[in-house]
């Protein structure tokens, strides 16, 4: 096994340099820092990951938070498939391993806990609500100066590190699409309040029906829980609908997918009787029947992007103090499902 002192010997520097070199310590000359990293690749030497692990003061793992749902496969789910997958990436290009950890609803939320446990240099994200306890939480991991990014989350009144997709306007392009198609009375299935998505989602459909000039029926506006489960249910509702509403407009596919079906086995067929576009524009979107027109939202990007915040933080290429408030674009996918008597 070769050793840092061959490597020394190699660039003509001393153990201690190889060491701040590996180690990202302390300033260097860059002619310095080339020489030991080309002996390095001659020899094939590779720094005991442990080792650096002490010299840096660090555990080389980035934290992903994710929520505990009961009966719920997460990482088959296309929107956490997707943000991890962005994640991944990002974290194997720094060098850096992901440690997943599932917060029970039952348990009380601590997210300062990661923090002093140090087995993690900084932690992204997921699935945080709206809660006085979660906001008190959230502020101790801020006002400690841990490295954090929420993903598709903000909270109204706190400046916190964030990278979401713009919501409110996807929900703009939904609504205005099935306008466009003459639907006029559309209903709004969204997911819990307690996502700030559901808020912003409601926000674009509202200004969309606004815009138009149309009045929405308290009746028309309904909540799920993001699961295909609770479209399936919301079925029954629609039915009743039926005379009044042409179009329905719904927070995720998940949701939208379950409605179709629900409505389907009562001989109402999206894309004949009534149109209906979904949000995340997910490959069941694709292959649903009909396809399902839908929002893209750019899930990869923006775990790409959380990761890269707060590994730039890590390893100081960012300033502690520069705030992060990424929100990417969405977009309109149009299939069969939104063209209302196709």
């Amino acid at each position: 096994m070769v050793t840092r002192r061959e490597v020394a010997v190699l660039a003509g520097v001393s153990e201690a340099t190889v060491s701040r070199v590996f180690n990202g310590l302390g300033p260097m000359k860059p002619e310095t820092r080339d020489r030991v990293l080309q002996a390095a690749k001659e020899l094939d030497y590779h720094p005991n990951a442990i080792a650096q692990s002490f010299a840096r003061r660090r555990s080389g793992n980035l934290g992903v938070v994710l929520p505990y749902m009961p009966k719920v496969h997460l990482f088959s789910a296309y929107y956490f498939s997707e943000i991890l997958s962005g994640i991944g990436e990002e974290v194997k290009e720094h060098g850096y391993d992901m440690l997943l950890t599932l917060l029970s609803p039952d348990e009380h939320i601590d997210y300062t806990h990661m923090h002093r446990s140090q087995k993690v240099d900084a932690c992204v994200i997921l699935g945080s609500q709206d809660t006085p306890e979660q906001r008190e939480s959230l502020l101790q991991l801020h006002e400690q100066g841990f490295p954090f990014c929420l993903v598709n989350q903000h909270f109204e009144g706190m400046a916190l590190h964030e990278v979401d997709a713009d919501h409110v306007h996807g929900s703009l392009l939904a609504v205005r699409h099935l306008l466009e198609e003459g639907c006029r009375h559309v209903a709004f299935l969204n997911g819990s309040p307690l996502y700030s998505n559901s808020k912003d989602r409601h926000e674009g459909y509202r200004k969309a029906m606004q815009e138009a000039g149309l009045e929405i029926s308290p009746s028309w506006l309904l909540e799920g829980n993001y699961s295909r489960k609770s479209g399936y249910e919301a079925a029954d509702k629609l039915w009743e609908l039926r005379h009044e509403v042409d179009a329905v407009f719904a927070a995720n596919d998940r949701m939208a997918i379950g409605l179709i079906q629900g409505l389907r086995e009562r001989g109402w067929i999206a894309g004949r009787d009534f149109a209906v576009v979904g949000c995340d524009d997910s490959d069941a979107a694709k292959l649903s029947d009909p396809p399902l027109t839908s929002i893209s939202v750019p899930f990869y990007e923006m775990g790409r992007a959380a990761a890269r915040s707060v590994l730039a933080r890590v390893t100081g290429s960012e300033q502690e103090d520069g705030l992060v408030q990424l929100k990417l674009p969405t977009g309109l996918m149009v299939r069969q499902s939104s063209r209302r008597n196709s």
